[in-house]
């Protein structure tokens, strides 16, 4: 009997809402305790696993799990070649070299034979090895922003969300030389083995991502303004056009970018758009 497919996410940090939301949205079944150490989703043959974010990758690799939710960063630092299913587009931040305030160093270059604390040492090094900079990594678990002001290191790299925390503690960044995300990766045997439900998987995440960033746009418009409107609403491929029983009017339906929604809306009513209705969308599969 083939077991049920298994999806490791985080228990603790920054990812475990929007993980949670994103698969609720997405319209996965379970109940997420706060102790839960796996949630049965009721309607996909799929166990949640509740786990260390720094054990993902791992888990993933290993075929503990065949899914795994978790930071780009910490694929990166583990240096496992792990297939990337899906970036989600949430969680994102920087790593970030930072040093104090009052210190004179303005570049990576400037710290050539200086002490770095960082919880991430294998980006850092490679980093400074790529760029021919002699450092010394200092590792530290977690709070690596007191380092310099300990004594411990002259900078810190340390991962920057909206750079308040560097604030609080004094610091300033010089330097980002890593960009991360949440990311949804996959088991290599997992994509063979077990292709049709991972694509699943993938599939409802991609269509609740992707509605996530779009509306759907509704409206009222004469037969002489069609060519105007349809410049400014390209959709997905071509907005769809439908008569309506006054001869002569016509509406028009349009999946448009979510941002650029309030910046199209003027236009749209100067080209003899009315009656315009912005929707949200549950879900696109395009």
């Amino acid at each position: 009997m083939t077991r049920r497919l298994r999806l490791a996410i985080p228990n603790k940090g920054r990812l475990v809402e929007p993980t949670i939301a994103l698969l609720h949205d997405a319209g996965l079944v379970f109940e997420a305790g706060e102790r839960a150490l796996v949630a049965k989703v009721q309607n996909f043959e799929l166990d949640i696993l509740f786990v260390r974010t720094n054990d993902i990758v791992e888990f993933v690799s290993d075929g503990v799990a065949e899914l795994g939710v978790t930071g780009l960063d910490l694929v990166g630092e583990s240096g496992t070649a792990v297939p990337q299913v899906h970036r989600l587009g949430y969680g994102r931040c920087r790593l970030t070299i930072a040093v104090p305030n009052d210190s004179p160093f303005r570049a990576a270059e400037d710290l050539a034979g200086l002490r770095v604390a960082t919880s991430h040492m294998n980006l850092t090094k490679k980093f400074f090895a790529s760029r021919s900079i002699p450092v010394d990594v200092i590792p530290v678990s977690g709070a690596a922003e007191v380092a310099p002001r300990l004594g411990l290191a002259e900078a810190v790299v340390d991962l920057v969300s909206t750079g308040s925390t560097m604030v609080v503690n004094g610091l300033r960044p010089i330097e980002e030389i890593f960009e991360s995300e949440a990311v949804m990766l996959a088991n290599a045997s997992a994509l063979s083995d077990r292709a049709d439900m991972v694509n699943s998987i993938q599939t409802m995440l991609s269509a609740t991502l992707a509605a996530r960033d779009r509306k759907y746009l509704m409206m009222n418009a004469p037969q002489s303004k069609l060519a105007e409107l349809e410049d400014l609403l390209p959709g997905l491929e071509s907005p769809s056009i439908i008569p309506l029983a006054h001869e002569g009017m016509w509406a028009i339906h349009s999946v448009v970018e979510a941002d650029q929604v309030w910046a199209l809306l003027p236009k749209l009513k100067a080209a003899g758009a009315s009656g315009i209705l912005i929707l949200p969308i549950e879900k696109l599969v395009p």
